[in-house]
């Protein structure tokens, strides 16, 4: 059984831009199905806009699904009771993108990571001591360290203590929301070696959000490439980048740079933009931007089926 089990999760959001206006239905996640195992990452990609961390953000019920089912170890999240949620919040925590956003500035750091441990009730006064002093050590600051502000840590240290924050309650699965998007690239690598250990170390699973396909190449054993609210394709890391299925997923790993300053990659350039999801196309979502789609392309919606072993497309054409 795995750790996550998501199945035709959809969210959709209902706007209205004026008081006599009719309500126009967002359609940013519309039936996601994957799974994650223990110990493993699963890194989700695609453009800005596809529903990635909307994706997240539901199956951790920040916000409610509109419909589907999210089950952690094999229990079902969408219709627990606020006091279960908050039970399940030990297992089940979330490392923003943005530091400076996500940490109280009006906090010291001792302050920032004792508090999950006040609000769940965790611990004598040394136990919460000791708790804060071996997550710090863990990430990689200093003990004196604690007593200092947001404001006086480089974004590096900052999302170090995101994630410190994160692991206080000791959870078992981490929404990663594109952890490292914020920082310099020379940092990027540092705070990804950081989290590759701590999942070694805490046996840790991980669901990494980002748009960036070199890092999740680096971090994922598994990856699922989202398009306009689906996904479209998800095998493990390695046949994936070797072997993409879909158009999309080809597309933007043509995008990818290649080291070798010598050798050069055939660029796939998608023409259009990224459809709205308050007005998806018909058929598949992709097919008016194909650069292979036919006629029955927007008649037909794929569905994700199993192309090989273990990979998985939405495209009548593979």
């Amino acid at each position: 059984m795995a750790l996550l089990e998501v199945k035709n999760l959809k969210q959709h959001f209902i706007t209205k831009k004026g008081f006599l206006s009719e309500k126009t239905i967002i359609k940013a996640v519309d039936g996601v199905t994957l799974e994650i195992e223990e110990g493993q990452t699963l890194g989700i990609v695609g453009e800005s806009g596809c529903g990635k961390s909307t994706l997240g953000r539901s199956v951790l019920r920040l916000v409610n699904p509109t419909e589907g089912n999210v089950k952690f170890k094999g229990q079902e999240v969408t219709d627990m009771t606020p006091k279960q949620m908050k039970e399940l919040r030990k297992e089940m925590q979330i490392v923003f993108q943005d530091p400076y956003a996500s940490l109280n500035p009006r906090n010291t750091v001792r302050q920032i990571l004792e508090a999950p441990l006040i609000i769940h009730k965790i611990g004598s006064r040394k136990d919460k001591r000791d708790i804060v002093e071996n997550l710090i050590d863990k990430i990689g600051l200093r003990k004196e360290q604690l007593s200092n502000y947001p404001h006086e840590f480089s974004g590096g240290q900052m999302q170090r203590i995101g994630i410190a924050r994160a692991l206080t309650l000791n959870p078992k699965l981490i929404v990663a929301d594109e952890p490292v998007s914020a920082l310099d690239v020379s940092v990027q690598s540092q705070v990804l070696n950081l989290m590759l250990d701590l999942q070694q170390d805490m046996n840790l699973s991980y669901m990494f959000i980002s748009h960036d396909l070199s890092v999740v190449q680096h971090i994922s054993d598994k990856v699922a490439v989202m398009y306009l609210g689906k996904v479209v394709e998800i095998a493990d890391v390695e046949n994936l980048y070797k072997h993409p299925m879909h158009p999309y997923t080809q597309a933007l790993l043509s995008a990818l740079p290649i080291p070798d300053p010598t050798q050069k990659r055939d660029r796939i350039i998608l023409e259009g933009d990224l459809p709205s999801p308050a007005n998806p196309p018909s058929g598949c979502p992709f097919h008016t931007r194909c650069p292979i789609a036919t006629k029955e392309c927007a008649e037909i919606v794929p569905n994700l089926e199993e192309k090989s072993t273990d990979h998985f497309a939405a495209c009548i054409h593979v």
